[in-house]
């Protein structure tokens, strides 16, 4: 031994047991013995059994672990004993012979040999409720007689009955939402359904889509808004299931079935405003991976009077689903709505608590309520006079199951505000699946998820809180002074100037605010952050911003996207976090803006700036926010702007949501979730950025983009269908030039038939043909065609190329129609057609063709449309 065994056990009773030893298994069999004895000192003991002394086995008295280095290369058989067990045995042989006295024997009552042992996280037991609390023992208790009741699985999981929304016991208390009406701000309600006509608020109902009193669905695919109005409200009956607040009313404002412009989406979200107590929203931009944008100006004019005047001043309650688009790498801080401080943003769980892949993470979501997935859909009414629906799921299901119990705690507590809404949200939200590394701990005390806001929204909890709940103060904010980075500037023109190159380590950005600050701003405790950038980059999907407050904790603002390839950058764009809930804001915060490092891609960083929004010191000093006009310039406006005329040639005054399950995949309610991955890997400043992945059993539903011509070539040899498609792409581009170069011979053969008209009515052919840009066409648009920008691109590309700062414009239309430039004149589009024998003829086509196709999406910033069509 390497020091005497009475010298160490000396040294082990004097100091005590600091910490245990590390154990080296792989080298040394470890033993337990209990030296209960003086007839021989544990010194002899060891050296009688050829061991070496460890150390106290933990808190237990005279219990001692010791070791032997194992044989090397001898490899003993299961049936020898093992050596040290071995020589204990013929100790206790030879004290067991006459005349014979083995003192370290009878000194050792205890001796074990210590083996590796893996131990089974005990997770719950697959057993059925007792008889009362599964769905068929409450639905004879409460008298439900709803035939497809047990089958609703997220009002009584008799499966998994920890994953639920827990709302029979608020039913046993006599809340059934009764007096509280919340609106469906979606594609129609099916007011003649068994299931909902009781409970339908006519009054508080309109169809902003063809300006009719009632929202009656039309089109064969508006059964969106019935199902999730069902969810909410469907009455105790004979037909179907039943909703969550199955004796409150609902209202159907019907938005989703066409175009709509700004100040009719404007009127939805305030319909009815002092009778609705909530709004239902399942909607936003497209869920592709691609799009950033939100509301403009009139739409954040119309969420702000509802806060603001909304039931009697107590603020209308917005609820939106967080979006779909998790596997196409979408993020919800990427949507304008979702990332609302005055939005519940409410995420997808399904029946056995994990995560759906569709479901989207980001700094915005308050809380997670049950829908699709793992095998199991919502079941709730569907359009028609008794139809049900069995397939219903998605974000946009959960978010109908969140309004439900809104609609109970308010039952309860009817002069909750909308932010007591909020506060109740994480207060009570309860952590789901607690060893999933995506939960960070926060300043407060909390812990937080991109994938779970807060936690799971349980009916019984909030409810039972809400009664008791002591109202917050009127709110307030503390909006920072601007920080340019290197002069950087964004005006009027749509132009980035300056601003801070990002280099292979990123760019920081430090902003100071202290307890001062705060209180000359009447600012008491904080609840959300919004952090606005101006950003310039070729390519917006690789930048990746973050901000980390002074206790450290750090909010991932936007992660980055592969599909998303718009040069627009970051124009004054919002972030949302609800991450520093309750955190001292004082101190330093710091920004941190990354991208890719790709070839031929780079960006700048120009500007940022921050609101803290939270409770008041003194109430009756509070003021109510106002939009502002103008807020995306660099350096913002000092004094109120000049009233502003946005012309028509640049504004987008008529918008198409998509449908809120348009990109919601046809696997959502079979796919197995997960809970065993962070949805941001690492910090924005180190390590490389991973692309969103799904569930393990489900790939992805779309790879991510790759724009070149034939982005699927490297799985040719393994898929044959895409070899004869990209041999038919190749051979459709060959005709394509072919024709090309063609009708270039004809019209030159045709001009030369032409007479030459009078200067006064001259015309020249290349002003009839000229690109968005104003210039003449070019072999470009023969490249446009086909996706594809053509070697004669203007020097951007190759300023890019060298990784250097650029000054980029961004436009409404960037490259929108480069063949057909909008004509100012009821939205006509002029074509031009030559005809050598009656002369130049000007035919008009309207664009009502484009709206009926569902028109083109223009992925750009905050401000412009994801559809454009004409008035009707």
């Amino acid at each position: 031994m390497i020091i005497p065994v009475w010298s160490l056990i000396s040294s082990l009773i004097l100091s005590g047991i600091a910490s245990p030893t590390p154990r080296t298994y792989d080298t040394h069999n470890y033993y337990v013995l209990r030296h209960i004895s003086s007839a021989a000192s544990l010194a002899d003991v060891v050296q009688a059994l050829h061991v070496e002394l460890v150390e106290q086995a933990g808190e237990l008295q005279d219990h001692w672990i010791v070791r032997q280095l194992k044989p090397q290369g001898n490899i003993h058989p299961r049936n020898d004993l093992d050596p040290v067990l071995a020589a204990f045995e013929a100790l206790k042989s030879h004290a067991e012979l006459p005349l014979t006295s083995r003192s370290e024997i009878s000194s050792v009552d205890y001796l074990s040999h210590q083996t590796l042992r893996r131990r089974v996280k005990r997770a719950p037991p697959l057993i059925s409720p007792p008889a009362g609390t599964s769905s068929h023992g409450v639905a004879a208790r409460l008298g439900i007689q709803d035939p497809m009741f047990p089958q609703q699985w997220h009002l009584v999981n008799d499966d998994f009955p920890q994953h639920m929304m827990n709302v029979t016991g608020v039913w046993n208390m006599g809340f059934t939402g009764k007096g509280i009406i919340s609106s469906l701000v979606d594609d129609g309600l099916d007011y003649e359904s068994e299931d909902l006509s009781a409970n339908f608020d006519a009054a508080d109902s309109f169809d902003f889509n063809d300006h009719e009193p009632l929202p009656t669905p039309k089109n064969f695919d508006d059964h969106h808004g019935t199902r999730c109005a069902g969810q909410i409200a469907a009455q105790k009956n004979h037909v179907c299931g039943i909703g969550i607040a199955y004796e409150s009313k609902v209202a159907g404002v019907r938005i989703l079935s066409g175009p709509i412009t700004d100040v009719d989406e404007a009127a939805a979200l305030n319909y009815g405003f002092q009778n609705v107590s909530i709004y239902s929203c399942s909607w936003g931009p497209p869920d592709n991976g691609q799009s950033m944008e939100g509301p403009n100006y009139l739409i954040k004019k119309a969420v702000v009077n509802g806060i603001n005047n909304g039931r009697g001043g107590k603020g209308s309650i917005f609820v939106f689903a967080s979006g779909n688009g998790a596997a196409h790498g979408d993020q919800c801080n990427f949507d304008g709505y979702t990332n609302s401080i005055y939005s519940v943003t409410v995420s997808a769980v399904d029946h056995k608590g994990l995560h759906p892949y569709y479901s989207e993470p980001c700094a915005a979501n308050m809380i997670v309520a049950y829908s699709s997935g793992s095998g199991r859909h919502i079941v709730t009414t569907d359009k028609g006079k008794n139809a049900c629906s069995t397939t219903h799921g998605g974000t946009s299901a959960a978010a109908p199951n969140a309004v439900g119990v809104f609609a109970l705690a308010l039952n309860a507590r009817p002069d909750l505000t909308w932010r007591d809404i909020q506060y109740l949200c994480i207060e009570t939200a309860g952590m789901i699946n607690n060893d999933d590394p995506d939960w960070e701990p926060t300043a407060s005390g909390r812990k937080y998820s991109y994938k779970y806001g807060y936690g799971v929204l349980d009916a019984y909890r909030y409810v039972t809180a809400a009664q008791s709940w002591k109202l917050v103060k009127p709110q307030a904010r503390y909006a920072t002074n601007t920080i340019q980075l290197s002069n950087g500037t964004y005006g009027a023109d749509r132009k980035y100037y300056g601003g801070q190159f990002i280099p292979a380590g990123g760019v920081e950005s430090k902003m100071a605010i202290t307890k001062a600050m705060l209180e000359s701003s009447n600012f008491e405790t904080l609840e959300h952050i919004n952090v606005k950038v101006w950003i310039d980059h070729t390519a917006r999907g690789e930048v990746e911003v973050e901000i980390v407050s002074p206790n450290g904790i750090r909010s991932v603002l936007g992660g980055a996207r592969p599909g998303d390839r718009d040069g627009s950058g970051y124009p004054g764009w919002t972030f949302m976090s609800v991450k520093h809930w309750g955190e001292n804001p004082v101190g330093d915060w710091t920004i941190k803006v990354k991208d890719q490092q790709r070839p031929n891609s780079n960006g700048t960083f120009l500007g940022w700036n921050m609101i803290l929004w939270g409770s008041s010191i003194d109430p009756s000093q509070a003021v109510k926010f106002e939009v502002p006009l103008v807020d995306d310039v660099l350096p913002p406006a000092e004094i109120p702007p000049r009233p502003i005329i946005i012309p028509s040639s640049v504004s987008t005054t008529v918008t198409r949501h998509p449908k809120p399950t348009s990109l919601l995949p046809g696997d959502h309610g079979v796919v197995t979730g997960e809970n065993s991955k962070p949805a941001f890997t690492g910090a924005v400043l180190s390590g490389s950025a991973t692309a969103p992945t799904s569930s393990p059993s489900h790939p992805a539903i779309s790879s991510t983009p790759d724009f070149a011509w034939f982005s699927d070539m490297s799985s040719l040899v393994t898929n044959q269908k895409w070899f004869f498609g990209a041999l038919g792409a190749v051979s459709v581009f060959g005709i394509g030039v072919a024709i090309f170069f063609w009708r270039r011979r004809v019209a030159r053969v045709n001009a030369a038939n032409y007479t030459a008209l009078g200067n006064d009515n001259e015309v020249s052919m290349t002003a009839l043909g000229t690109s968005i840009t104003g210039g003449p066409r070019t072999t470009r648009e023969l490249y446009d065609a086909f996706g594809e920008v053509s070697d004669d691109d203007d020097d951007d590309d190759e300023t890019t190329a060298l990784r250097q700062p650029l000054a980029r414009s961004v436009g409404f239309h960037s490259g929108f129609l480069d063949d057909d430039e909008p004509s100012t004149a009821a939205g006509l589009t002029p074509k031009y057609r030559d005809d050598p024998d009656h002369g130049r003829h000007i035919s008009s086509q309207s664009k009502d063709d484009e709206a009926a196709s569902g028109g083109p999406e223009s992925p750009t910033e905050s401000g412009s449309s994801w559809e454009h069509a004409s008035r009707e």
